[in-house]
């Protein structure tokens, strides 16, 4: 069973580690389980390079490890990263200045900016503000429906803004406005173009003139420019190369590149270090409107807000196909933080860490996947399975599933049969309860012409996972059973579940329906779609569990929600 968008080929780079200082100023020393964690990072794969930036008192501090290619060139403060979702920030400053400047008002219906072709969704009389699209409250999808890409390595590319505004004329909204937290990219791209069109330029022009060139961030573009591209670090999923994102009409959500450099001018002037006009739009930017995230976290417009131990942490991350970055900063004590990395391995845990140090570090394992692969591509996939049967003997490997899958179907795709089932084959030893491994394995047996073995494999997805309808398929195209069909729930009956859930305290799952798709979304979580098994059985597609409602005398008491081997009631209380 694929997973969404990124397949790719992951391949072991013996990786140079650099530590580089500044000459103009001594350079303070990074606490020592920080760098033991980065070098242990980089020397399992994990990222080709870590560049970190400190802003504090003496100034800006860079340290910089490994490179921007597989044994490539070191990096240095200078060098390109995508940014991601560290774009929403500035989005949000945007916002602010406009606001300050008498231009837009935070609680302005965010369809008094849009062209009247194009009807913003209501819900009972209440419509959908510039803040709410900031803070994401909104209520509208994370992403949205028609969001079909022809190039998966550069999803966001042919994304138009025609689409958006298709999706936005058809969405009905599943919650009341503002009632409830949900990250939303759409929201964020939805803000960043409505600005865009205020000032009647592009986002990118808009970004330029009012945050970038002001604070003299030269290296801060969402165009390349030539000396970008000499700089940049290429991105890495899984240990290989893949495609920078394109990300036109989205482009407030997640579009800016960047360098270490530039990010810490950015951060000194949303702390005040660094005199600068935006510093009130900063200000109002990092105001907490809500705390609807749970768990201490607030909202302002674009960032987050956490607590700590030195203080309040205003902070967001990021990440695109190959770059996972974060940054944020402790106004108390005057310290600032950017990690940018360019692999699909999240590094928050290394900036939390260095701005609260109570945050904990992640334990950083070798990857058995990299040992694995090694071998396999210099002799074959029998060796690759003894040496998977050696390296399970060393507890100092961890096994990913999903990186063992993802590689299995690179291999898959690319003709190479034997090489994907030796790694689907591993999948299915060390994770004998996933249905999706089993059903991975079941389809590449099936392209060796494995059949018998191909269905005992899909069956064994089935058990595990009876709303597979993946493998029900395949299944009945070998002549096993007969293909899924949908079951139609009346639109009435599934009105009756809509409602809100507690199933253990502060933990609540809500259950919203559009049309004829229910939908549940679970405290501080994305929202996710259930499909119907029966009247009363819903099963979900990006993970293996289901849901039942229990109704009694015509009213529905409960859910209950099975996962992962556990069985979780919650009686029903909105």
């Amino acid at each position: 069973m694929k997973h969404l968008f990124t397949i790719f080929i992951i391949v072991l780079c013996a990786l140079l580690v650099v530590l580089c200082t500044i000459p103009s100023f001594a350079q303070k020393a990074l606490p020592a389980d920080v760098i033991k964690s980065i070098e242990m990072r980089i020397a399992n794969g994990y990222s080709p390079s870590i560049a970190i930036g400190i802003i504090d008192k003496d100034g800006p501090q860079y340290y910089l490890f490994g490179t921007k290619t597989a044994d490539g060139q070191p990096v240095n403060e200078h060098t390109i990263y995508e940014i991601g979702s560290i774009s929403k920030t500035f989005t949000g400053i945007l916002l602010a200045q406009a606001v300050l400047e008498g231009k837009v008002k935070a609680d302005d219906p965010a369809q008094k900016h849009l062209p009247t072709a194009v009807k913003l969704p209501t819900k009972d009389g209440k419509q959908i503000t510039l803040g709410h699209l900031s803070d994401h409250t909104s209520a509208l999808a994370r992403m949205p429906s028609n969001f079909n890409p022809k190039d998966p390595a550069n999803p966001y590319a042919d994304y138009t803004v025609e689409q958006m505004y298709t999706f936005i004329n058809g969405y009905t909204l599943p919650r009341d406005i503002g009632s409830q937290y949900e990250y939303s990219n759409l929201a964020q791209g939805l803000l960043g173009h409505i600005l865009s069109l205020k000032a009647g330029t592009s986002y990118e022009a808009l970004m330029l003139s009012k945050i970038a060139t002001p604070l003299g961030m030269k290296e801060t573009k969402i165009t390349f420019d030539d000396k970008m591209k000499q700089n940049l670090a290429m991105g890495y999923s899984q240990g290989v190369q893949v495609s920078n994102w394109d990300i036109p009409t989205l482009a407030g959500a997640g579009a800016i590149r960047s360098s270490v450099h530039d990010m810490l001018i950015y951060l000194q002037a949303n702390m005040g270090l660094k005199k600068s006009k935006l510093y009130p739009a900063m200000q109002l930017a990092h105001q907490a409107r809500h705390d609807k995230p749970g768990g201490g976290t607030r909202v302002g417009l674009g960032w987050h807000i956490s607590k700590g131990t030195e203080g309040d942490v205003i902070w967001h991350n990021g990440g695109t196909g190959g770059y996972r970055t974060f940054t944020g900063f402790v106004q108390e004590t005057g310290k600032g933080v950017v990690v940018l990395t360019n692999s699909d391995k999240g590094a928050d845990d290394l900036g939390f860490h260095l701005l609260n140090s109570a945050a904990k570090l992640m334990e950083v394992k070798k990857s058995a996947l990299v040992e694995i692969r090694k071998t396999l591509d210099a002799q074959g996939a029998d060796a690759a399975w003894k040496a998977y049967e050696n390296v399970k003997k060393d507890l100092s490997y961890t096994f990913e599933e999903d990186e063992f899958n993802n590689l299995g179907y690179t291999y898959l795709q690319g003709g190479n049969t034997k090489a994907a089932l030796v790694l689907f084959k591993i999948n299915v030893t060390e994770y004998p309860k996933s249905a999706n491994a089993y059903d991975s394995y079941g389809e590449a047996l099936m392209n060796d012409g494995q059949k018998e073995a191909a269905i005992e494999n899909y069956k064994k997805s089935l058990e595990l996972n009876p709303g597979n309808t993946n493998a029900t398929d395949m299944l009945a195209k070998m002549g096993v059973g007969e293909a899924s069909k949908v079951f139609v729930v009346e639109e009435s009956v599934l009105e009756s579940y809509v409602g809100v859930y507690e199933l253990a305290p502060n933990f609540t799952i809500t259950i919203t329906r559009t049309g004829s798709q229910l939908f549940g979304q679970a405290t501080g979580q994305g929202q996710f779609e259930l499909f119907a098994k029966s009247a009363t059985e819903f099963f979900l597609k990006v993970v293996e569990a289901k849901v039942t409602f229990s109704v009694k005398d015509g009213k529905v008491e409960s859910m209950t929600l099975f996962q992962g081997g556990q069985v979780m009631p919650g009686k029903k209380i909105k």
